[in-house]
Formats: C-alpha cells, structure tokens, sequence
C-alpha cells in the first residue's frame, strides 16, 4: 500500500477521532459547574482538578492530534483517560456501555505506535528524509 494512502487514512482518524473526542471535552467544559463537585476523582487529585484534566486531554490534546502536532505525546493523556473510563470508571458497566472507551484506547494506542503519517504538522516540523527511514541491513 502507498505511504501517501496510508497517511492520508491516518489523517481520517485523526480528524474522525479527534473531533469526536472535542464533543466529549466540550460537553463537560459547558456543565463544568455541575460535574465539578460530583466528577470522579480516580488519580486522588479532587473532582474539579480531575475534570480539569479531563477537559484539558479531550479538548487540548484532540486539537493536537487533529492538527498532527505532537501526536505521539498527544493520544498518552488521551489513552490514560479511556483507561481509567474504561477500567475504573465503567468497571462493573457491561460491555455496551464501555465499548466506546476500549475503541478509542486501541485508536490512541495506534497513532502512539504510527504516529501522524505525512499529512501533520509532524511531518514537517520533525519529517526525515527517505534515506533516513531505510532500515540498512
């Protein structure tokens, strides 16, 4: 397959699981007063600092993995989130209700191993020549 489909497959996600994952860090950037005191706290850190955090991963670090801006430092806040969503939060949920958290860990957990692609600001900012990406035997 051509790294040019390849890329511009991984600039679908990023903007597909991007921008659904903004609506998520929107909603509760809009009822911050009411999930302060009651969201979950599962660092020990307090409800209103964790909602922060949370609003901060799915809002701030969507943009960058979006944009193909740091993305493999973007999707590990992304990735803990669903992680303590999926094996904290939802726990003792079925399986319906935390699908969608266990979809967007394996989504993170690729773009952490593929990073960008060529479509990003990554590949300009940090983009290596062909020569350099050859494994020499």
């Amino acid at each position: 397959m051509s790294s040019k489909l390849t890329s511009f497959g991984l600039l679908v996600l990023r903007i597909g699981v991007g921008g659904m994952m903004m609506v998520h860090g929107l909603q509760k950037f809009q009822n911050f007063e009411a999930l302060s005191t009651e969201f979950a706290d599962p660092i020990g850190v307090g409800p209103q600092l964790s909602l922060i955090l949370a609003i901060g991963a799915e809002l701030g670090c969507s943009v960058l993995v979006i944009a193909g801006l740091l993305t493999r430092l973007a999707v590990i806040p992304l990735a803990f989130t669903m992680i303590i969503a999926h094996f904290q939060i939802m726990a003792d949920k079925p399986w319906g209700d935390k699908e969608l958290s266990a979809l967007y860990l394996v989504i993170y957990a690729s773009l952490l191993f593929t990073g960008a692609g060529c479509f990003s600001i990554d590949k300009c900012i940090f983009g290596r020549k062909k020569k350099d990406e050859e494994i020499t035997p």
